[in-house]
């Protein structure tokens, strides 16, 4: 598993709207990147243990590690309803240590997210198997969650077959 520092820096480089990897984007991407891995390569990227709260899967590890690392900065701005937001930006890089299958994963989500406005973001989030299939205040074994989507995956296309 890679390091989280790791992990943000290279979502922070590559996300191509910098204004909106608020605390919260950036951690669903990274909940994102976890669960398309584990789906993929049968495993987090992350060490994270997610888990499913009023805000979909959320934990404090993104913003304990932002504030922390002086590679970040955070800045604080209104969102669209007025509240705070917390902005993570990258002042500090550095050559990250990630596999292949890892950049794959998190570009991939980088991909399929970069052109989502927020709700449509969070639409995508919720929709994920783990939080359909979990109840609130529970938390998220992605790996285990990706064996039994698989699965079911490959059931429904057996079933199309027949």
């Amino acid at each position: 598993m890679a390091k989280l520092e790791d992990i943000l820096i290279h979502i922070l480089e590559e996300y191509p709207h910098k204004n909106e990897l608020s605390n919260a984007r950036l951690t669903k991407l990274v909940y994102l990147s976890d669960w398309y891995n584990s789906i993929h390569n049968n495993q987090q990227i992350s060490n994270i243990n997610w888990y499913f709260d009023n805000y979909g899967p959320f934990v404090w590890d993104i913003y304990k590690e932002v504030d922390k690392n002086p590679r970040f900065k955070i800045s604080y701005t209104l969102n669209f309803f007025g509240t705070e937001k917390k902005l993570i930006k990258l002042i500090n890089t550095k050559k990250v240590d990630l596999t292949t299958n890892e950049i794959t994963s998190i570009n991939k989500i980088i991909e399929a997210t970069e052109d989502l406005n927020y709700e449509k973001f969070i639409n995508l989030v919720y929709s994920t198997y783990p939080i359909l299939t979990t109840e609130k205040y529970n938390h998220l074994d992605l790996v285990n969650k990706a064996k039994h989507f698989n699965k079911e995956k490959h059931n429904k296309a057996e079933e199309r077959n027949e």
